[in-house]
């Protein structure tokens, strides 16, 4: 089933069309003239909107997701790269969403020891 992507302003806008490539619907902050708005307040966009949130901020945005009690899933990117190697790390995360689903779900995408690796958490947790 296909989601629907919200890319934070920390992160290259290629990763909307990567999204919209695979099916997926997309938006950059920046393109929803949200660029600079606080993390409670992208907060707002993201559940008003039904948004699968995309960033590398993870301190800030597990706390405010801690506190939703329902979600459509949050995905990170560690750390913040290369726009190329954001969307290496997108694309995975793209591949591991096509196999489940991500509501009240973290995501997280990295590279370990040279391959990438996806983890998903409940949150909140169980």
């Amino acid at each position: 089933m296909p989601a629907k992507f919200l890319i934070d302003e920390c992160l290259h806008t290629s990763l909307v069309e990567l999204a919209q490539t695979t099916g997926h619907a997309a938006d950059h902050v920046t393109h929803l003239a949200l660029g600079g708005a606080r993390d409670w307040q992208l907060m707002d966009t993201i559940l008003e909107r039904d948004y699968t949130f995309v960033t590398n901020n993870r301190s800030d945005f597990l706390a405010l997701y801690n506190r939703a009690p329902v979600h459509a899933g949050l995905v990170i990117i560690i750390p913040n790269l290369a726009p190329l190697r954001q969307r290496e790390l997108f694309q995975a995360a793209l591949d591991h969403i096509g196999q489940g689903e991500i509501v009240n779900a973290v995501l997280e995408v990295e590279y370990l020891g040279g391959r990438i690796e996806c983890r998903q958490y409940p949150l909140p947790p169980d």
